[in-house]
């Protein structure tokens, strides 16, 4: 076995004793304990866990597992918060008020900033977060409140007005409909002037 070969299994041996085993997913991460050292979780959560989130989920079709693998890590000097959620939850249509299924699979990379002199370090295109807009202060710990976030990508991943792609809406009528009676058109008048003119 080469030396490299014996670094990268080195390397893999101390990431996985930094790892936390923790079975359900922390409200929030102290950033003072693993902002260096890194942070990994990877499980399932169950949609009604957010707060928000269980607002607008229907109540009528049962809700599945979302899995998530999670990564906090340190690039560059800049701090990352990588996720990857697989799943998907179900809404009411606005429609025809049935469930309509909300696909969330996606990947999530999420720059946590010092200050906004490290936007120059990240890519354009790259989201990111001012950390003392996020971090909640705790003596003497500062924590990154990760289910708030990751609450947050769930919420703008869901439409506000969620609807089925081929349905009708829901309407139902109370009596008859009255029909409209017939109305001269009043520009009758000036065209039969116009021919006497």
């Amino acid at each position: 076995m080469s030396s490299t070969q014996d670094n990268k299994s080195l390397a893999l041996q101390a990431s996985k004793l930094q790892v936390p085993t923790s079975t359900s997913m922390p409200d929030n991460i102290s950033l003072n304990k693993w902002e260096d050292t890194g942070f990994e979780w990877e499980g399932e959560v169950v949609p009604s866990s957010f707060e928000r989130l269980v607002t607008v989920l229907n109540t009528e079709h049962e809700q599945s597992n979302i899995l998530l693998n999670i990564n906090l890590y340190r690039r560059n000097n800049v701090l990352h918060l990588a996720f990857t959620l697989t799943g998907e939850v179900w809404l009411t249509c606005q429609r025809c008020l049935q469930p309509v299924v909300i696909e969330l699979t996606d990947d999530y990379n999420i720059a946590l900033l010092d200050d906004e002199s490290q936007i120059r370090l990240i890519n354009e295109e790259q989201d990111y977060l001012l950390l003392e807009e996020i971090v909640t202060e705790q003596s003497p710990e500062r924590l990154l409140p990760l289910k708030k976030l990751i609450e947050d990508e769930i919420l703008l991943k869901t439409p506000m007005a969620p609807k089925h792609d081929d349905c009708e809406m829901s309407v139902e009528q109370f009596g008859e409909i009255p029909e409209e009676e017939e109305t001269e058109n009043p520009f009758a008048a000036l065209a039969s002037l116009k021919g006497n003119l």
